[in-house]
């Protein structure tokens, strides 16, 4: 009796060791599975803080570029209305006796000088009034070393037929050719100002009066804006160059 009393105590004993192994098998199985779920979601929330972190290193280094170009454009813009006010200060004098004007035309700045001043109608030569005006903008013009001029020769829309000016091209061409030489004469280096003839193109006032055609009778010395102070005229520059 004894015996059997021993043996059942054995039998139960392993059945109950065993069913607590059981248990603590599952439960580590249980902790390994969610150990794995975290190391998974750990993972994840590390990709996703890398992804985050390289898009608001591209975001700022973006804003810091766009804000250098907003100061070079303000730069720009500083330095032209600096400009302006400069060129305006030194042609006080020509633009109160109405010898000449100062205007911006395509974000250029053009000098603009009355063609009834410098030439008589139908001519290409300069008056001696005339020539003293070009000589006292080329005096100007030639303490700017650095920048260039574009002489330009416009005309009102009534045709001009002689034998030495066959149209208003040639007669708005010689005209911008003989403020050229002055100015030429008067110290600008030749290599710094060019001619050009728009005839009866761009006026800047109907022809259908005579104060229009007078206005539209004109030089217009233009002022060539320096492209390389331009943001973004680097990569334009080397997007020409690799063409």
């Amino acid at each position: 009796m004894l015996r059997f009393i021993f043996v059942f105590s054995l039998l139960a004993t392993g059945c109950v060791s065993t069913s607590t192994h059981e248990r603590e098998m599952k439960t580590r199985d249980d902790e390994v599975s969610r150990l794995k779920d975290d190391v998974v979601r750990l993972e994840t929330e590390k990709s996703q803080l890398v992804k985050d972190r390289t898009a608001l290193q591209a975001s700022v280094t973006d804003m810091q570029k766009a804000l250098t170009e907003a100061r070079e454009r303000k730069a720009e813009s500083d330095k032209r209305v600096a400009d302006y006010r400069s060129m305006l200060s030194r042609f006080r004098k020509l633009i109160d006796s109405g010898k000449l004007k100062i205007r911006m035309v395509d974000g250029r700045m053009v000098v603009v000088l009355a063609s009834d001043v410098l030439f008589a109608s139908g001519s290409a030569d300069l008056s001696p009034q005339g020539k003293d005006a070009v000589v006292e903008v080329a005096k100007v013009f030639a303490t700017m070393p650095d920048r260039r001029f574009q002489i330009e020769g416009h005309t009102d829309n009534v045709p001009v037929r002689t034998l030495k000016y066959p149209s208003n091209w040639q007669l708005a061409a010689e005209r911008a050719i003989s403020v050229l030489e002055v100015m030429v004469q008067s110290g600008v280096t030749p290599d710094r100002v060019s001619a050009a003839s728009f005839a009866e193109t761009r006026p800047l006032k109907p022809n259908d009066t005579v104060e229009g055609r007078s206005s539209n009778r004109r030089i217009e010395i233009v002022i060539v804006p320096d492209l390389s102070s331009l943001p973004g005229f680097d990569e334009l520059n080397k997007l020409a160059e690799e063409k």
